[in-house]
């Protein structure tokens, strides 16, 4: 069967079940089933849920939310909808990114996660913030036997969010992405003083917990089963079709939901043609998104900002007091270990900033602890 009367049995399908979505045409959707299958990669870990029973779980939470719901939706607390992508016209989330094929999908919704939760606690749509899926799968998940593809192939979250907070990750242009299996080859001579880790992380098991947790702190990490039909996914709210097979499972980021709808809203990895922009809605309960999903807790402030601008400088009587306002960054505490030390910095950054010339610095905590300048 061509794959254009496959799409177009999936839309006769959602026609005929009263479905509230649409399927169509794409890169994605236009794939073999085993390219497909390669865009996918995750798998329960040891002790976990399988997929199966992962589906019973969410529906399982879905039914106990919305029994909590008729007896008192007020006491809930979390906004009845939010979306990080727009939260009064500001976009907390970095741009949709396309694993291709290799099943790195949790190294992805992994770093969306990390990502749009460090641009949302900061409350800077602007912060240049891009880790590396690259670093997180082919180093991390690698030194752990995981693979792209076979019987090794793909990983699952806990790992992945460890790894984060106790290793770290670098930036992006440290180690670009390219999909295909690698050795931890493609890392910079200076990646030491270029990673970040997170503090830690936390595993929700509620709706509403999860609600509360993208509303106040930031994108969450979620996976589920992928259905036969859902790789045609264009818009509306996905709820699989009663004949669709299932393929495997795989890893998004929850950004956002919406108690009308009752949907989440997600940021997938198979870049922005596919779906809507790479977003898609999901029903509350469906194939397994709610079974249990993981937030981030903050993210270490400490390490090298490079070649940054420095826009502001504030301090006021009171010793070793001074203030930077770093472009992309915010403010930013100078150092008061010695009121010599932050002298020299103070004077060093207004330098700088007179001179509209870049600087270097190094962060300790939040603080700043030396300068490059």
């Amino acid at each position: 069967m061509s794959k254009i009367k496959e799409i177009k049995g999936i839309e006769e399908a959602i026609k005929k079940e009263g479905l509230e979505w649409q399927a169509g045409a794409s890169e994605v959707a236009e794939m073999s089933q085993s390219d497909f299958k390669k865009m996918l990669g995750f798998v329960p870990g040891d002790g976990d849920e399988s997929l199966e029973a992962r589906e019973s779980h969410a529906e399982s939470n879905f039914a106990s939310y919305r029994s909590l719901a008729k007896m008192d939706m007020e006491a809930f607390g979390a906004p009845s909808s939010f979306n990080l992508s727009n939260v009064g016209g500001k976009n907390y989330m970095t741009s949709v990114k396309n694993q291709g094929s290799c099943g790195s999908c949790v190294a992805f919704g992994t770093v969306a996660a990390v990502e749009g939760t460090h641009r949302f606690l900061k409350r800077n749509d602007g912060l240049n913030v891009n880790y590396s899926e690259a670093h997180l799968f082919y180093c991390h998940a690698r030194s752990e036997g995981r693979r792209c593809s076979g019987s090794n192939g793909g990983w699952w979250v806990l790992p992945s969010v460890k790894a984060f907070k106790d290793k770290g990750v670098v930036d992006d242009s440290c180690y670009p992405y390219v999909a295909g299996d690698q050795a931890c080859s493609g890392l910079c001579s200076d990646s030491a003083n270029r990673t970040t880790k997170i503090t830690g992380y936390t595993k929700l098991t509620s709706i509403q917990s999860m609600k509360n947790w993208i509303s106040t702190k930031g994108a969450v990490t979620a996976c589920f089963t992928v259905y036969s039909d859902f790789y045609a996914y264009r818009s509306g709210v996905y709820r699989k079709s009663q004949n669709a097979s299932r393929e495997g499972g795989h890893c998004v980021c929850c950004v956002g939901y919406s108690d009308a709808g009752s949907y989440w809203i997600c940021k997938n990895s198979w870049g922005s043609g596919w779906g809507d922009g790479g977003y898609f809605k999901i029903a509350y309960g469906q194939v397994g998104i709610d079974s249990e999903m993981y937030g981030i807790n903050g993210i270490v402030d400490s390490g090298w900002l490079r070649n940054k601008r420095i826009t502001g400088v504030w301090s006021n009587t009171a010793a070793k007091n001074a203030w930077v306002y770093i472009s992309g960054e915010g403010w930013k505490r100078i150092s008061n270990a010695t009121e010599t030390s932050t002298t020299n910095m103070l004077a060093q950054l207004l330098a700088a900033k007179g001179a509209a010339r870049n600087v270097s610095l190094r962060i300790e905590n939040g603080l700043i602890v030396e300068i490059y300048a």
